[in-house]
């Protein structure tokens, strides 16, 4: 585990990054993490985070690009340019939210 302070909040992560616990979140600290990744974000960045954290809140784990794409209508093609490099695994460390089962 990691502690790295994000918009002056203290918060561990594992070795990937990810927040170890997602009620920590804040949109102050996604921004923060996203500055240091080196991603702007947009209004439409916002609400795929959203949608995110919102599904995670109600299933208790991280919603993959299909799901993602499906209920935001994002096309994963869009995804994959709002989000380069593997969108699944940016959308959930910028979210606050485990790494997806599907990421490998």
């Amino acid at each position: 585990m990691t502690l790295h302070t994000y918009a002056g909040t203290d918060i561990q992560t594992n070795d990937e990054g990810f927040m170890t616990d997602a009620n920590q979140w804040t949109p102050s600290v996604g921004q923060a993490i996203a500055s240091e990744i080196g991603l702007p974000l947009s209004p439409r960045h916002w609400e795929i985070i959203n949608y995110a954290r919102e599904d995670f809140a109600g299933a208790g784990k991280s919603p993959g690009l299909r799901r993602i794409s499906k209920a935001t209508k994002v096309p994963i093609k869009e995804l994959y340019s709002l989000f380069p490099k593997g969108p699944g695994k940016l959308i959930a460390r910028i979210a606050g939210l485990p790494k997806p089962k599907s990421c490998l």
